[in-house]
């Protein structure tokens, strides 16, 4: 009982977070509120969880609960890595223009002298 009032406390959070966030990015927000939704639902209904496993040819419910959480966590995790990668890639073109732009405007001025 105290770990079903203790995940529905989280899973309430994550609730309120994907409501929250459902305006900034419409689809995240509405996964976040499916999969908590569901989570809940199979925190006070753990049977259902078991049926649907054995459907799925699984054991139990909670290793299916464990192996849809894998691959949910190792698809953020691309996620996460393709629009880092993507900012890296920004960051190196902006870095780029920015050293082309003053080798540009300290060759236009002419050569610095320690005579001026």
């Amino acid at each position: 009982m105290t770990a079903q009032l203790l995940l529905s406390f989280l899973l309430g959070a994550i609730l309120i977070y994907a409501f929250a966030e459902r305006r900034r990015s419409p689809v995240v927000g509405a996964l976040a509120l499916a999969a908590a939704a569901a989570g809940l639902y199979f925190v006070w209904v753990p049977a259902h969880a078991t049926a649907l496993a054995e459907l799925a040819g699984v054991g139990r419910g909670v290793d299916l609960i464990i192996y849809i959480w894998v691959v949910i966590s190792l698809l953020v995790l691309l996620n996460l890595h393709l629009k880092l990668r993507k900012q890296i890639e920004a960051l190196t073109g902006v870095a780029r223009a920015i050293a082309i732009g003053e080798a540009l405007r300290s060759s236009d001025q002419g050569p610095v002298t320690s005579d001026q």
